[in-house]
């Protein structure tokens, strides 16, 4: 763990860089993102701007360090997937194991994901290359599962595994930035995991899941 002017960062120096960061995190749940200044976040953290400074060179690079740890954690995601099945009741268990688990960690990173969509949003090479990296470690597996499905006979060869596993990868990410405003809709949050696990299931086996 470097500072900015190169310099290893010791223990403390590396206490006070993640309480930084740790301040950031919680600044942005509660403030628009270009609202928050380097002064507010030192204040917050108990140290200086000064200090702030030795370890990231603004806001927006402080941002994207914890956009990078979210991004890291989000790998995680592909373990939702992995040696699961698509058949019978199993490949219902799957589609809502998925479902749940995406919504849980975009609704638990909330406040990130929305700068991080906002950065992509605005062309930020960074930002978007973070977003993907999110979304890839879901979209990757889907495009396995699809093409062992058709290996199988399971699924129509006609289909393009990439398209069906990006669009619902696509459809996940909005519905799960959305949550919030599906009570608007008069959609209670009960319903929406099980109904979003029934368009996941019929996009990934062209079945109605059995029960």
């Amino acid at each position: 763990m470097r500072t900015v002017d190169g310099r290893v960062a010791g223990r403390r120096g590396q206490a006070t860089r993640q309480k930084l960061l740790d301040c950031l995190s919680e600044m942005l749940s509660s403030s628009p993102y270009r609202d928050v200044k380097v002064i507010d976040v030192a204040r917050k953290a108990g140290t200086s701007p000064a200090t702030f400074y030795q370890y990231f060179p603004d806001v927006e690079g402080a941002v994207l360090e914890i956009a990078e740890q979210m991004a890291a954690e989000g790998a995680a995601l592909t373990q939702l997937l992995e040696g699961r099945s698509w058949v019978g009741k199993a490949g219902w268990q799957t589609s809502q194991d998925l479902v749940e688990g995406f919504l849980d960690f975009w609704r638990k990173n909330d406040a990130i994901l929305r700068v991080v969509d906002l950065g992509a949003a605005e062309g930020d090479k960074r930002f978007y290359k973070i977003r993907m990296k999110i979304l890839n470690s879901v979209n990757n597996s889907l495009v396995e599962t699809v093409k062992e499905l058709q290996a199988k006979g399971r699924v129509d060869k006609d289909l393009s595994p990439p398209a069906i596993a990006g669009s619902l990868v696509a459809m996940l990410a909005a519905v799960a930035s959305h949550q919030k405003g599906f009570t608007s809709w008069g959609v209670k949050a009960a319903e929406l995991k099980p109904n979003l696990a029934l368009l996941v299931h019929l996009g990934i086996t062209g079945r109605k899941p059995t029960k």
